[in-house]
């Protein structure tokens, strides 16, 4: 790793750069962003992670399509709608993303809802330990999304688990959403039981370069693993929120193209 109080610096200057309220309107952040029922983000934002895939604009624009086909109140959509009310949603694609996929996630998700009160429970069931649980928590959350008799095989490769080699990046991403707390006003923090200690940093190819470049990570492919470094690394600059670095791992990627 390069001198770590110089990376620390670099990447709290980011962190204080990106994570603003700026920052939320190009981003899929925007689409939980859209609602203030605790289970309407927890679904939206659901949504928006597992279809950031491609451009941001027009992942932005398709769960904007998808939460106005569930009336932009996707709670009582899916716990009360008809199977005529589903007819829309047949339409509904994003790139490998399509109608059998979109019915199934609505279908768990009435399922779970009917006696949850939060998202957050499902991702409390591999929980072994106060600490270093996620793993064990993404394979199990994997299990149970996919229990159902119903579970179509094609949609499982939009769910990733750590079982899988999978980064995760996008579930990362959707817990990161929920669970880190402070008062920029991009992430919600709303989840009290898993910490933001807990949380495995986001990583994908933008990512993995930066992080890199800075020499956080050593490993020459982008899976678990990987992940689990980044962490690790991101942990000495702060243990009670290594994931806040996010931001700054992304913005410096995106944004600025450092480590082309």
């Amino acid at each position: 790793m390069k001198d770590l109080e110089e990376v620390k610096s670099l990447l709290d200057e980011k962190y204080n750069l990106y994570n603003r309220p700026d920052f939320i309107a190009d981003d899929p952040v925007s689409i939980p962003h859209l609602f203030k029922k605790k289970q309407d983000i927890e679904i939206s934002a659901f949504f928006a992670s597992i279809l950031a895939w491609g451009q941001r604009k027009t992942i932005i624009n398709k769960c904007k399509e998808l939460m106005g086909m569930m009336g932009n109140s996707p709670h009582e959509f899916i716990l009360n709608h008809s199977e005529n009310d589903l007819k829309d949603l047949m339409h509904f694609k994003h790139r490998t993303f399509n109608d059998i996929d979109t019915l199934y996630f609505i279908h768990f998700f009435k399922e779970f809802y009917q006696k949850h009160d939060s998202l957050e429970e499902a991702f409390l069931l591999g929980r072994s330990s106060e600490n270093g649980f996620m793993k064990e928590s993404l394979i199990a959350f994997h299990q149970f999304f996919f229990a159902s008799e119903l579970a179509p095989q094609r949609t499982r490769k939009h769910i990733a688990t750590p079982e899988r080699k999978s980064a995760c990046k996008r579930i990362n991403m959707f817990l990161r959403w929920m669970v880190r707390q402070d008062d920029r006003g991009v992430d919600f923090g709303i989840w009290q039981k898993i910490k933001p200690a807990d949380l495995i940093c986001p990583c994908d190819l933008h990512v993995d370069r930066v992080a890199r470049k800075l020499g956080l990570i050593q490993r020459k492919q982008t899976d678990w693993q990987t992940a689990e470094e980044l962490t690790q690394a991101l942990r000495k600059m702060d243990p009670n929120d290594p994931v806040k670095y996010d931001f700054a791992l992304f913005g410096l990627g995106i944004m600025e193209g450092y480590g082309r």
